[in-house]
Parts: C-alpha cells; structure tokens; sequence
C-alpha cells in the first residue's frame, strides 16, 4: 500500500500518521481542525508527546506527510476519532458515523479501512453497514465475504501517553477483521512499522479486549482508592499498609490517587456498562468508586480549612495550592483529569485565595482563569499556602520535601510527601 489516510490527527492519529510516513509510505492527514491542519503542515505540532515533534517535522519535510480537511483518495484509510461519552454516560460514536461519511466519496475498490477508535461492541459492524448503505456499487465483508471490494478492520491502540510513539512501535497489536482477508491485508499494514505482534481474532473480541483491559486497571484503581478512604477513616496510613499487603507473593495493590482521569480509563468501563447493565455489576460500581474520591478529596480539604479556622484564621485568610492538574505525572494532558475537576471545585467553593502549581502547562486552562485562581511555582506556593494538595506526582514534586509549619495542613493523595512526613 502506497498511500495511507488517517482520519482525525489528535494523540493517536498523528503518532500513527507519522510512524507510516516514517517508512516512506505517502500519508495524508485528515481533521476537522483547520489550525490542526495548517500546524502540521508547518512541520509542527498541536499537542505535547516526547519525539514527536521530530517525526512531523521530518515527515512533512520530505514529503511524506501533508495534512487536509477533505478526505481525499487511498489505498488504507485508518480511523482515528473521538469517541467521548454522553452526559447520560452512553458512547458517542457520531464522530466515526462522520469519519464514514468522509471517506465514503472517494473509496474504491480493493481499499483497507481500519477503526482504531475505541468503540462499543458491534461498531466496527455499524460502520461496514454506513459505508455499504452509502457505496452501494461496493461490495463489503459482511454482504460478500473475503472477496469484498472493501475490507475492513478493527485495531485498537494501548499506549502510554508521554511513550506512545515507543509504544506504538514496541507494543503487540489486536487486530480483528470482519473476514480473514480483512485481518491478513490489515496485518500487513501495521507491520510495516509494528515490532510487537498482531495477533488475529474475531472483530468483537477485538473491540471489547480493550474496553477489558482499561476496566480491569479500573477496578484495580477503584480498589486501592476505596482502601485509601477506609483507612483514613480509620486512623490507617494507606500507603504503609499497601507496602505491607504487598508483601504477599500473590497481591499487588496499586496505588491510590484523587480518581481516574484519562481518554481511556475514566470512559471505556461505560462501553460495557451501557451494553450490559444488568450483569457489569463490578465494572459500574467501580466506575461510581472513583468519580466520587475527587469529592472526597473536596471534603477532606473542607476539612483542613475548618480545622485552621478553630486557631482564628478567617476564610479569606486560608489559601489553598493545588499541586497538579493533569490527569496523570509529567504530561500535559487534561482530559477527564480529577485534578482539574477538584481545583475547579475549590476555586468555586473557598473563598480564600487558590493557587496552582502545574509545571507542564504554560498557562491555566479556560476553566480557571475567570475565577480567584493563580498560577504559582513550587517554593512560592508551598511557603505561602494554607493547605496544600497534592494531586499529581509529577517528577518536580517528588525530588523535594517541604518543611510545613504547624499552620499547615497537608492533603497528599500521591503518598508523595505524606511519606517523607510520617
């Protein structure tokens, strides 16, 4: 295959678009974004991710990558979209209906289409059937079986934001396709720059293997953050505790934080949850688990504050740092981050002053900057802080130990300092 299309240039799109172009594969990228687009054909980058910058740059260079908003003409076209959930917490797969109807137009015979989006069981089918009901001089999978004209598969990705071009590479692929034609032309895509595995199965395995793995990392998380709560209850350090269950040769107790944040882990458990209701018992309860340890959090604050008043302070006197505001160490990502949610939470409840310390952004985002919220470095925030929180366990925070005052209160959901202070 000489030219590949990638539909939507966003953490997983533009990696991929730049890793096939990497091997001398013609790629255009498509997005809805026109600053996306006329960023990446600048030879820069729209978002942060180590090495990244250095593919585009070299893959627009040479020629081997250009980004459109139309959808144009190729052998393979990849998938790549949103898939947010609605607020009644149902999947929202109205971006691969459009991705659908993008591509449609310009498809043709003998062409690979490959949904990396994470979806629902049962989307890569809906998505055969949109591009059949639109390109009915086509045949595809399910209507003409290994000889269709189209093929069509589903591979979802499993990275690590801050190495997902490491990951990309390095990690085993799933990849189901509707046919064993499908999966076979699909393989041979992918291993042109895959080093791990591509290992074939059945369409809908494929599709729930990832909403399996990022629900099993839930629960996990959900328990050690229930655990967290529990202990504080009762007068327990957590983290002590954990070291020490860990001991055992067959547990191994993560570590809590302040909820779960991510495009992945704090979504997909819902893909099961919404198609199953009766039966992902688990799954649902350790989703409400860790969406309510950041009101937790709020509390124990709540709580901290309350307790300084009884020493005369005054609200106004009382100032709070948030330390961290991404969804997890050293990136700059904030989807669906409980961080954010809790200092937004507290920006609109205290009424003393709030700082925040994020070294990985350079400015705040939009919902915070219309409120009493500033933007503070380390030492500054945690001489001049009431209470501080630490939220993220970002590299910066984890070199140091503060020395706290007895008007200090510490709310550390990282175990980061609480450790060095216990």
């Amino acid at each position: 295959m000489n030219t590949i299309s990638i539909i939507g240039l966003g953490y997983i799109g533009l990696p991929t678009a730049t890793l096939f172009a990497s091997r001398k594969m013609r790629v255009v990228g498509v997005d809805v974004s026109e600053y996306v687009v006329d960023t990446i054909n600048r030879g820069n980058i729209h978002i942060v991710e180590p090495e990244l910058d250095i593919l585009v740059q070299a893959a627009v260079g040479a020629g081997y990558l250009r980004a459109t908003m139309q959808a144009e003409s190729a052998d393979a076209f990849v998938i790549a979209v949103p898939t947010p959930l609605t607020a009644e917490q149902k999947p929202d797969v109205s971006c691969i209906e459009a991705a659908a109807k993008s591509i449609a137009p310009v498809l043709a015979k003998g062409n690979l289409v490959i949904l990396e989006s994470t979806s629902p069981v049962g989307t890569t089918e809906k998505l055969a059937q949109w591009l059949a009901e639109m390109r009915p001089d086509l045949t595809f999978p399910q209507q003409a079986g290994n000889d269709s004209d189209i093929r069509i598969a589903y591979c979802p990705e499993r990275v690590l934001p801050g190495r997902i071009v490491h990951e990309l590479v390095a990690n085993d692929r799933v990849i189901g396709g509707m046919t064993h034609k499908c999966s076979e032309t699909a393989v041979a895509l992918y291993k042109s720059f895959v080093q791990g595995e591509c290992v074939v199965t059945q369409v809908r395995a494929a599709e729930m293997c990832k909403l399996a793995e990022n629900s099993f990392r839930d629960v996990n998380i959900a328990f050690a953050n229930e655990l967290s709560m529990i202990c504080d209850d009762q007068g327990i350090d957590v983290w002590e505790l954990i070291r020490l269950a860990n001991r055992h040769p067959r547990v191994n107790i993560l570590q809590p934080g302040c909820g779960v944040g991510g495009h992945c882990i704090a979504v997909d458990p819902w893909f099961i949850v919404n198609s199953a209701p009766e039966t992902a018992r688990l799954i649902a309860t350790a989703r409400s688990v860790n969406d309510t340890k950041p009101k937790w959090v709020v509390q124990k604050v709540d709580e901290a504050i309350a307790e300084l008043k009884t020493h005369g302070m005054t609200a106004t006197d009382i100032s709070v740092a948030c330390f961290g505001l991404t969804f997890k160490p050293d990136i700059d990502d904030l989807r669906e981050s409980p961080a954010l949610h809790i200092a937004e939470a507290l920006a609109g409840r205290h009424a003393g002053k709030v700082f925040v310390v994020e070294p990985n952004l350079e400015s705040l985002p939009e919902c915070l900057t219309d409120r009493r919220v500033a933007q503070m470095d380390l030492s500054a925030a945690i001489e001049r802080a009431s209470v501080l929180v630490l939220l993220v366990d970002h590299s910066q925070f984890k070199n140091i130990s503060p020395q706290l005052t007895r008007f200090q209160k510490l709310i550390d959901t990282r175990g980061v300092w609480e450790k060095k202070h216990g």
